[in-house]
């Protein structure tokens, strides 16, 4: 490694990587509030607007798995500019679009110059880290990945409300410019980071691009389609089973793949890699669930349930430079294990809410499931990638990313349908057990008609009105059991993946005179 690599402070080159990274994270939620604002301005419907989404996790899915083959190819400093370059100016683009379709041509390009950041940070930062220390540098790494994605709908609301919708996008470029310099003076490739004059795979990455595209579609507009109702959906499935099962087989054939997937063959990383998609998973599905719920049954507007939701950021931020500092001297499977244990309590907590609930009763939950998510994460991102050679790094990252993501993308998915279908079977029984002859039915039927006509309605509509709000009654209980069940769900998942964590071998990073090995 040359001279003024090794000179250079670690935590500038964390800043220098982080910086980036944080802002392209934040980009995978900061839209969502400021989709109706979006489409009013471009004169689309909401669920046109939605596109804009979708568009860039497609696009941003594609690229992840290719990192490190492409830091390979062009050199991971080179590619790190490139990437940031790219998506500061389709951030731009973005801002100034004056139509929906070139709003979702500069999300794409946004998406895939952004793709390989979160990778790319992480092999940086794994390598410019002594291997004691690389607790610490997953901690900071750790707070862009799981703070940026709980922010992003607070500032983002901020934004629009205060300003416009275009400000979402005009934020990233001074975030940006600051790290481009800070790239040029600070990164540096290690030695083994050559190009090699190989044969490009092309079907590897053709077969990639469409399995993984025809997924995050499948994924991200399944639910609105009705799943396999839908043609276009049930297309979407097979051609991505096909394509991804193909892809596989010729990765593990080719002499040079794309992506290398004899990672695998490491217990301790495959483990890790299937926890950290179980994590994607719960922490996606419930990050999606919480501000339907706070919006739709307690009434809170979409600002102040974007800030409700900040307890989690704020958990996360407080414990995971400690748990850094703890990974040097205690076991990382039992800090791993604790965080799991922590994830699944606050879940079913979380599932215990009722319609009643007001701020403290969600605070709480979210903010020790916050400290509980940098248990989580800290750990299982040091023990997965302690096995891997430097020079297999950014292979690694690669994949262990997309599969992350992946992971949130099932989480969302599942977690939406299966509330629309709890709610509908809840609304069923509770419905059922409404019987206009029960005397309990009647009595609530006639509080509710002699406050309409208190209200100065008459007899017939206040009675129609009485009927009406009853079934709406009925339908906010069986939305608040449904969210209970859901909850319940992604706790149960937590508790599942326990036993798994006895497969993972310490770490360097973990083992103090309390280790395990």
């Amino acid at each position: 490694m040359p001279d003024h690599e090794t000179a250079i402070n670690p935590w500038i080159v964390a800043v220098s990587v982080m910086s980036a990274t944080f802002m392209e994270v934040l980009d995978t939620t900061v839209v969502n509030v400021s989709l109706p604002h979006i489409a009013g301005s471009l004169s689309a419907t909401i669920d046109e607007s939605t596109w804009a989404l979708t568009s860039y996790l497609v696009a941003n899915a594609i690229i992840l798995p290719l990192a490190g083959w492409l830091a390979n190819q062009f050199g991971r400093k080179r590619l790190l500019m490139l990437s940031v370059g790219g998506f500061t100016s389709a951030s731009l683009l973005c801002g100034l679009a004056p139509s929906l379709p070139l709003l979702i041509t500069f999300r794409v390009i946004q998406g895939a110059t952004g793709g390989a950041l979160q990778p790319l940070s992480q092999a940086v930062l794994l390598e410019a880290f002594r291997p004691e220390e690389r607790g610490k540098a997953m901690a900071f790494w750790g707070l862009g990945i799981v703070v940026a994605p709980i922010l992003g709908p607070v500032l983002g609301g901020w934004l629009t409300d205060s300003y416009s919708w275009r400000w979402v996008f005009y934020i990233n470029l001074p975030v940006g410019i600051v790290a481009l310099v800070m790239m040029k003076l600070f990164v540096f490739d290690p030695s083994y980071i050559r190009r090699q004059a190989t044969r490009v795979d092309w079907t590897g990455i053709s077969l990639l691009a469409l399995g993984i595209g025809a997924l995050q579609i499948l994924l991200d507009k399944g639910q609105e389609d009705d799943w396999f109702a839908s043609d276009f959906m049930t297309s979407l499935a097979v051609v991505s089973a096909v394509a991804l099962a193909a892809f596989l087989v010729h990765e593990l054939r080719v002499a040079n793949p794309v992506v290398d997937l004899r990672a695998f063959g490491n217990v301790t990383y495959s483990t890790g890699v299937f926890l950290m998609t179980m994590v994607g998973f719960v922490l996606f599905g419930s990050l999606v669930l919480l501000p339907i719920l706070l919006q739709t049954l307690l009434g809170y507007p979409a600002l102040q349930a974007g800030i409700a939701l900040a307890p989690r950021g704020i958990g996360s931020f407080l414990a995971m430079p400690l748990v850094g500092i703890l990974l040097g001297r205690i076991d990382a499977r039992r800090l791993l294990a604790l965080g799991v244990v922590g994830g699944s309590v606050t879940l079913f907590w979380l599932g215990a809410l009722d319609l009643s609930a007001g701020y403290w009763d969600v605070f709480w939950p979210q903010f020790l499931q916050g400290i509980s998510l940098a248990l989580l994460f800290v750990p299982l991102t040091t023990i997965t990638m302690d096995p891997i050679p430097r020079e297999k790094m950014g292979n690694a990252t690669s994949i262990f990313n997309l599969m992350r993501n992946i992971g949130g993308s099932m989480g969302i998915a599942t977690a939406t349908t299966l509330l629309a279908r709890r709610q509908q079977t809840f609304f069923n029984v509770l419905g059922a057990h409404a019987d206009p002859y029960s005397l309990e039915t009647r009595a609530v039927l006639e509080q509710l008609r002699d406050a309409f006509l208190a209200r100065g309605s008459d007899l017939v509509t206040a009675t129609r009105q009485a009927q009406a709000a009853l079934v709406g009654l009925v339908q906010r209980q069986a939305a608040m059991l449904s969210f209970n069940d859901v909850f319940r769900v992604l706790g149960a998942l937590f508790v599942v993946m326990l036993p798994l964590l006895v497969l993972m071998k310490t770490p360097r990073t973990g083992r103090g005179p309390t280790g395990i090995h």
